[in-house]
C-alpha cells in the first residue's frame, strides 16, 4: 500500500541538492503550517480568494517570525496544488502590510483591521490590480464538534490506510472559514507531513466529501448517526481503498509489532563511559544474555544524524529490535547515544564522521573493561553512514574481531549522495530531464562546499545558488534552510570527500556486508561491488557480500523502497536480515 508518488514530493524537494543523510533518513521537512500565535501579531495563517476572470484561487498566507525578529512568509495556492511559495520582501508599518512574491512577479498592499482579523487590500501581478482580503485563520477544532461549528463534520478525525504489511496515520482537521464554508487539513505524522490542505470539502447530510490536490486524492465518506465515525473510502492514482476516521484529538497507536516488551530473558543496564581525549561522556544500554558468560559483545553504530541509542527514525527503533534479537542468541550488545544527544554530552553540531570513529573506540575500550565479555570477540555492527565508520575503526585496531556493515556505502561522500538522489527521484517519477537538472544543481552546490571554507560565506553562496537557479520555487523554505546548514557543517565537508575504500582495503578481521535489493540511498549493486572489490584487494581472506532481497535502506520489506515508505511499514527490521547478522557472528565467535 502506498499514496503515490506526489507524496514524497512532500517529503523531498524535486531538486533536493543534499539528498538524504545516510541512515537517519531525515527527510526535510515538508510544508507545514506555522504555529499559531496570539492574535496581536500577524504570525499565523491568513486565507484568502483571489477572484482571477472566472477562476476563483483559494490562497494561505503563513506567516512565521524570523531569529532575528523580523517577520518572513510563504503562501500556497490551493487549487493550483503549489505550496510553499516564498515571499521575496515582506513589511509591516503600523497597520499598513506589504509583500512581494519574485517568482510570479507579484506584489500585495493591504491595510490591518483594527481587531487584527483580517487584511484588506490588493494583489497587484503585472498591469493588473484584484481586491484580495486575507482572514486570520481560527485555531484548530478540537476533538469534539466545536459549539460554533456550522456542520457536523467539524473537528479532529483519526484514521489509517493499511494494507500488504504497511500502515499510514492521517489525522484530519475540519473547520471553517469566515463564509462559513468548510475547510480540512490533513497530517500524516508518520511521514512528517502535516497541513495538507484540501478543497472542495463538503457535507451534504451524512455525507462528507473532500479532495487533497498535491497528492490528487479525493475522499468520500458518510457520518454515523451520533456524528462519532466516518465511514468510507480514499480513491488516488485509479486506486480506491478503505479509509474510516473516528473523532479523537489523539493519534491512532504506533503499531510496531517487532518491539521488545518487558521483562526481558536478559540483563539490560544503563551505562556511561569517556572519550577521555574529547572530554565527554557518552550514555549507552548495554544488554547481556543470561549466564556467567564471557560472551561476545557487539557495539552498534548509528548512521548519519542525530541519532539516539535505538536510531529512532519514521517511528522505528532499529537498534532496539537488533539488540534484543542478538542477545537472545548469546550475544551482548552496547548502543550509545551520539554525542551531544540524549544523555550524551558534548557537541554534535560540530562533530565530523571521525569524532564518531573516536566514541565508538572509547566504547571498545570500554567494553574489554567488561568481565562478562570475551574481550578478543567484540565487533562492530554498522549502519549506513556507521557501516564507513566501522571499518574505519578495524583498519587500524587489533581490538576489532569482527565486523558487520549494514547498507554501508562503498562510494565516496559524492558518489554516494549524487546516486541516492538519483535513484530517489526516478523512482519517485521524475523525468530525466529534471533528474539531470538537479544533478548539475548538486554537483555545483558540492563545488562550493569545497571552494568556501568560512561557513557563513558558503551559506551565502548556496542560498545565491538556489535562487540563481529558481530553486527557492521548488523548495519549501523550511527545507532550504534544513538543507544549506546541513552543507556548511563540518560533517558535509569531511563527509562529501570521504573515500571508504582505503579503510576497507587495510581491513584484515572478518567483514560482513549486507544491503537490500531495494536500498535506494546506499544501492546494493554498485556498493557492494566497492566493498566486495576494496576487501580482495587488500588480502581479506575472510568476508562475505549478501544482497537481501525485497529489502529497504532500513533493511525492512518495502514495496518501493521510497524513503517516504519507511515510517508506513510496520515492520522495523526484516527476520531474514536479523538472522543472517546473528548467524554469521555466532559462526566467527563459537569456538
Amino acid at each position: 500500500m502506498k499514496l503515490g508518488n506526489r507524496w514524497l514530493a512532500l517529503a523531498i524537494s524535486l531538486f533536493s541538492f543534499a539528498a538524504f543523510s545516510l541512515a537517519s533518513a531525515q527527510t526535510p521537512p515538508a510544508h507545514k503550517p506555522r504555529p499559531r500565535r496570539s492574535s496581536s501579531t500577524l504570525e499565523g495563517q491568513w486565507s484568502g480568494s483571489l477572484q482571477a476572470g472566472e477562476a476563483m484561487l483559494h490562497l494561505v498566507l503563513h506567516v512565521t517570525k524570523a531569529e532575528d525578529g523580523s517577520l518572513k512568509a510563504t503562501i500556497d495556492s490551493l487549487d493550483q496544488g503549489v505550496y510553499g511559495i516564498e515571499v521575496t520582501s515582506f513589511a509591516q508599518k503600523s497597520a499598513i502590510l506589504r509583500f512581494s512574491v519574485a517568482s510570479v512577479s507579484a506584489s500585495y498592499e493591504g491595510k490591518l483591521a483594527a481587531d487584527q482579523r483580517s487584511i484588506d487590500g490588493d494583489w497587484m501581478q503585472g498591469s493588473v490590480s484584484l481586491p484580495l482580503i486575507f482572514h486570520r485563520q481560527s485555531p484548530g477544532a478540537g476533538a469534539k464538534k466545536p459549539s460554533d461549528a456550522v456542520a457536523s463534520a467539524e473537528g479532529v478525525w483519526q484514521g489509517a490506510l493499511e494494507g500488504n504489511g504497511m500502515r499510514m496515520r492521517l489525522q484530519l482537521h475540519v473547520s471553517h472559514d469566515y463564509r462559513k464554508q468548510l475547510v480540512a487539513a490533513l497530517d500524516s505524522p508518520d511521514m512528517g507531513v502535516s497541513g495538507l490542505p484540501a478543497v472542495k470539502v463538503s457535507q451534504n447530510d451524512a455525507s462528507f466529501h473532500f479532495e487533497i490536490p498535491v497528492v490528487r486524492g479525493v475522499y468520500d465518506g458518510t457520518l454515523n448517526t451520533a456524528k462519532t465515525a466516518i465511514n468510507g473510502s480514499w480513491t488516488q492514482n485509479g486506486g480506491e481503498q478503505k479509509l474510516n476516521f473516528q473523532r479523537s484529538d489523539k493519534l491512532l497507536e504506533l503499531i510496531r509489532p517487532q518491539n521488545p516488551l518487558k521483562p526481558y530473558p536478559y540483563k539490560e543496564e544503563e551505562i556511561t563511559f569517556a572519550n577521555a581525549t574529547a572530554k565527554i561522556s557518552l550514555a549507552g544500554t548495554l544488554t547481556l544474555p543470561p549466564g556467567q558468560g564471557p560472551f561476545p559483545a557487539a557495539i552498534l553504530l548509528a548512521g548519519s544524524g542525530p541519532n539516539d541509542r535505538d536510531e529512532s527514525l519514521a517511528g522505528h527503533r532499529p537498534f532496539l529490535v537488533l539488540a534484543d534479537h542478538l542477545t537472545r542468541k548469546g550475544i551482548a550488545v552496547l548502543r550509545f547515544d551520539k554525542r551531544g544527544i540524549g544523555k550524551s554530552t558534548g557537541d554534535y553540531a560540530n562533530a565530523t564522521m571521525e569524532d564518531f570513529a573516536a566514541d565508538a573506540e572509547a566504547a571498545l575500550a570500554y567494553l574489554k573493561t567488561r568481565k562478562e565479555l570475551d574481550a578478543k570477540k567484540i565487533g562492530l555492527i554498522g549502519h549506513s553512514e556507521g557501516g564507513m565508520i566501522a571499518p574505519l575503526i578495524a583498519a587500524h585496531s587489533g581490538d576489532v574481531a569482527w565486523i558487520v556493515l549494514l547498507a554501508g556505502p562503498g562510494l565516496t561522500g559524492e558518489e554516494t549522495l549524487l546516486l541516492q538522489s538519483e535513484l530517489i527521484l526516478k523512482a519517485a517519477d521524475v523525468n530525466d530531464g529534471q533528474i539531470a537538472v538537479a544533478r548539475e544543481f548538486n554537483k555545483q552546490a558540492y563545488a562550493l562546499v569545497r571552494q568556501e571554507k568560512d561557513s557563513a560565506a558558503l551559506q551565502v553562496k548556496l542560498n545565491d545558488l538556489v535562487h540563481s537557479s529558481a530553486m527557492s520555487a521548488s523548495l519549501p523554505p523550511e527545507a532550504l534552510e534544513s538543507q544549506v546548514h546541513l552543507m556548511a557543517t563540518p560533517w558535509f565537508r569531511f563527509f562529501l570527500d570521504y573515500d571508504p575504500r582505503p579503510a576497507l582495503q587495510k581491513t584484515m578481521c572478518p567483514v560482513l556486508a549486507l544491503n537490500g535489493e531495494k536500498d535506494l540511498q546506499v544501492s546494493p549493486k554498485e556498493n557492494l561491488a566497492k566493498i566486495q572489490k576494496a576487501l580482495q584487494d587488500g588480502g581479506n581472506k575472510d568476508f562475505q557480500t549478501v544482497e537481501l532481497p525485497g529489502l529497504n535502506h532500513l533493511l525492512q520489506h518495502a514495496p518501493a523502497g521510497l524513503p517516504n515508505e519507511y515510517g508506513e511499514i510496520l515492520e522495523t527490521m526484516a527476520p531474514d536480515a536479523l538472522n543472517a547478522i546473528s548467524d554469521w557472528v555466532l559462526r566467527h565467535t563459537t569456538a
